[in-house]
């Protein structure tokens, strides 16, 4: 499973939040709002949006813009409404990308979207080009200086119904099944461990390593402005970065 690639997507991304938190807030609110609107306001019922919700809070965005996104979502009638939809392509090195976006305008996410593959040395392919290269997984990252324990961490993790444990200096990648993921998340949050990202997506089945600098430092622009694109609310791939 190449699943420690996913440490650098949480680095930029927390990067990008130190920097620009007003923009990854709107993401999260955009989530919220899409939650909201395809299965109601209660978190309870509402899988998406519980889910949307504890993302949101792993990020650090306040309850207060939490709330004001579900209040726009219940009150913006046939306003704002924005497709879900996934780009999929190759990077440099021939590295998988997959490209989840929330936009209300198809046309103009495809054209920023394809922009930065050309601009740096990728390939926008047609859907399905890539996604037979994952599996939909949970994944949850914790960071290490909070929880050094890891035996204690481990142990934990699969008593909750982990498939699978990855270590880093940094910290922990724990991987569930899709059907595992929301219980394996609400029983380890009970316990009181805290999640610096957490996600249910596509996870790379296998790894590309890349040794060239260029393609590093091309794959590293790449991969950072997909992030940064204001339509773009997650990105996978398949470099083991």
């Amino acid at each position: 499973m190449a699943g420690h690639s996913k440490w650098n997507n949480i680095k930029r991304r927390k990067e990008a939040q130190d920097a620009q938190k007003g923009k990854i807030f709107t993401k999260f609110g955009r989530e919220i709002q899409v939650a909201v609107k395809e299965g109601g306001a209660d978190p309870e019922s509402n899988a998406a949006l519980k889910d949307a919700i504890a993302r949101a809070k792993a990020n650090n965005m306040p309850n207060s813009n939490i709330e004001r996104s579900i209040q726009k979502a219940l009150g913006s009638g046939g306003e704002d409404q924005l497709e879900d939809i996934i780009y999929e392509g190759y990077g440099p090195s021939g590295v998988a990308v997959m490209v989840r976006c929330l936009t209300d305008n198809r046309n103009r996410t495809a054209g920023e979207v394809r922009h930065i593959f050309d601009k740096y040395g990728g390939n926008l392919g047609t859907s399905g080009c890539v996604a037979f290269q994952f599996e939909r997984k949970g994944s949850l990252i914790m960071e290490r200086e909070k929880f050094p324990e890891e035996e204690e961490v481990m142990m934990a993790a699969l008593e909750a119904g982990a498939e699978d444990f990855i270590t880093s200096d940094e910290g922990y990648e724990i991987i569930t099944s899709a059907d595992a993921y929301p219980g394996f998340r609400d029983a380890m949050i009970a316990d009181g461990y805290e999640f610096l990202d957490m996600s249910l997506g596509p996870l790379a089945n296998t790894g590309v390593e890349v040794s060239d600098p260029e393609q590093v430092e091309q794959l590293e622009k790449l991969l950072s402005h997909l992030e940064d694109c204001d339509d773009v609310q997650d990105v996978y791939h398949n470099w083991d970065d």
